[in-house]
């Protein structure tokens, strides 16, 4: 690298060496501190200059370049947005406002999304899906008492939705509101059956909320290990998760 280095310099070539090392580094850490993998590469990045940051590239950044297809996407749900807006007003069907919900969930335009699956079960009620939808724009809300009726609705439909998810949202959504009792009754069912990182992280929430610390750190333990058994590219998708996680079990051990 040192030979590499003065022959550069010898040829005028130094300074372009030297900043392309610097905007492969600065990438490199703008890419972790957005998306946080696991802390060592920072110091991979930071000590082992270009060199380090090309290595952090190849292994974290090429992986996730299958996120670029979401912000594609987010070109034609706009204009498919625009499209369904105007069909609506011709035929302002069910379908098209669930329709059109949908892009507004997927756009993360969670008031209008819900809005729209408002306007669709009023023209028809009985898709427990419709339900399920408004209810996870008012949990991206954070607005939890809109959330619980309707997840109520999907769970007494169908108690195996989304693969327990609906249940495990519904018993977080208890725990968060302060029906500690009616989270642990479906808690206890949902963990036997789904073991998510998104439940784990949930029931050892509660589990820390009903000041049964123990096993709220048994629980975060669990979710933690469960990295290890994982592909890597759900590692990826279920990152914000572990990272949850190991707050969580921070947050126990400190007391």
């Amino acid at each position: 690298m040192l030979f590499a280095q003065g022959w550069l310099s010898m040829h005028g070539l130094g300074h372009f060496y030297l900043s392309w090392g610097l905007l492969v580094q600065a990438f490199a850490l703008l890419h972790f501190l957005r998306r946080r993998p696991e802390s060592y590469w920072f110091f991979v990045i930071l000590f082992f200059g270009w060199l380090g940051a090309a290595v952090y590239i190849i292994a974290e950044v090429i992986p996730d370049l299958g996120l670029l297809r979401d912000i594609m996407q987010g070109f034609g749900r706009r204009s498919r947005i625009q499209r369904v807006e105007t069909d609506i007003l011709d035929n302002p069907s069910a379908a098209n406002y669930e329709e059109l919900g949908e892009l507004y969930k997927d756009q993360r335009e969670y008031a209008k999304g819900r809005e729209a699956f408002t306007h669709a079960i009023s023209a028809r009620s009985d898709s427990i899906y419709t339900f399920y939808s408004r209810a996870l724009c008012s949990l991206a809300l954070n607005d939890l008492p809109a959330a619980i009726p309707d997840l109520e609705i999907v769970v007494a439909g169908d108690r195996k939705f989304d693969y327990y998810r609906a249940a495990g949202l519904l018993a977080d959504a208890y725990s968060r509101t302060g029906q500690l009792h009616r989270a642990e009754s479906l808690f206890t069912e949902v963990t036997q059956i789904s073991t998510t990182p998104e439940t784990l992280y949930n029931y050892a929430s509660f589990l820390k909320t009903a000041n049964r610390r123990e096993e709220a750190r048994e629980w975060a333990r669990k979710l933690i290990a469960k990295k290890r058994t994982l592909p890597r590219y759900m590692q990826r998708r279920e990152r914000p998760w572990f990272r949850k996680g190991k707050a969580l079990l921070k947050e126990l051990a400190a007391v």
